[in-house]
């Protein structure tokens, strides 16, 4: 008979050694749907990296290397490390797989630039599909600034103030759509300010460097809330695991849910920080773009006068 999805997340969960570094490697499992995913994603960007250079165009190696190796690597990692093997047995282990799939995978997927890929290597009927879909109005509404940044402050809120993340503790299924869900909201506010791709909701650059500066105190204000918090997170899944094998070496659940809240209070403003140096070096690189065109066109200009003038 078939275990129920209920069950199924809690059986993973039923006799694991101790965490330490060493878990991580030791503790690492392919799971089907996001091995999946990752071979499909970056197999198929590899492809379009290899169209390029068969027809004799150029792409940039640090696209390739931020798309496959640290976008796609980081999600693996996170979904099918020893790291996800803890993550419904540590909060604090949870707590890393967050901010590594709403803000390090979004970031690097982002920087690899694979909507210009796409758009430089299908053929017609699939790119005109491409751009329908980049210049319909949900696309335009999806990508709205204002509405991605309430998105990103809000969903993790109402992840764990609210049922959901008890519901994502005790059903496999919920657990999965989880992890999308937090990569999905990352990629639709990070996108359109730290990427490459022409897609909706492109703004000045002093408007993305402000979005940015906005989600630090966010993160601060949410991981030291989860610090204060006297109620545990997930109801009483955390404490039902002492009753196990594994509560010989589990750490108390208070003291595991204020290590959680300091590591997202911590690392969203270290990885923020790092979206803030990305942001002023792209700036600085369209300014030097910029300024480049304007001498061009200058230097076009005085020509034309030139020869007027003769």
């Amino acid at each position: 008979m078939l275990a129920s999805p209920l069950v199924a997340a809690s059986e993973t969960v039923l006799d694991l050694p101790e965490f330490g570094p060493g878990s991580l490697v030791s503790e690492s499992g392919l799971a089907p749907l996001p091995f999946v995913v990752t071979v499909w994603v970056a197999g198929l960007y590899l492809w379009g990296v290899a169209v390029l250079r068969r027809r004799g165009d150029r792409w940039p190696l640090g696209r390739t290397l931020s798309f496959v190796g640290l976008g796609m690597g980081s999600f693996l990692l996170a979904t099918c490390s020893g790291l996800a093997a803890y993550d419904t047995t540590l909060l604090s282990a949870h707590m890393v797989q967050h901010m590594v799939l709403s803000m390090l995978v979004p970031l690097a997927l982002a920087l690899g630039a694979p909507v210009t890929l796409a758009l430089r290597t299908l053929p017609a009927a699939p790119r005109r599909w491409l751009l329908t879909v980049l210049h319909s109005r949900v696309a335009r509404v999806l990508s709205f600034p204002p509405l991605t940044l309430a998105l990103y402050v809000i969903s993790p809120w109402a992840l764990y103030f609210s049922d959901w993340y008890e519901a994502s503790l005790r059903s496999a299924y919920v657990h999965e759509m989880m992890h999308v869900h937090l990569v999905l909201v990352g990629a639709l506010f990070f996108w359109p300010l730290m990427g490459i791709d022409p897609v909706p909701g492109r703004v000045a650059y002093p408007f993305r460097l402000l979005m940015v500066v906005l989600t630090l105190p966010f993160h601060a204000f949410l991981g030291i809330t989860i610090m204060g918090q006297t109620e545990l997170l997930g109801g009483d899944w955390y404490p039902s695991l002492h009753d196990g094998p594994m509560g010989a070496w589990l750490p108390d659940p208070h003291d595991d849910q204020h290590l959680a809240g300091g590591i997202l209070w911590g690392s969203g403003d270290i990885v923020g920080v790092g979206f803030i140096v990305v942001l002023f070096v792209q700036w600085a690189r369209s300014s030097f773009k910029e300024a480049a065109r304007e001498d061009r066109r200058l230097d076009l200009m005085e020509a034309r006068a030139r020869q007027r003038s003769e």
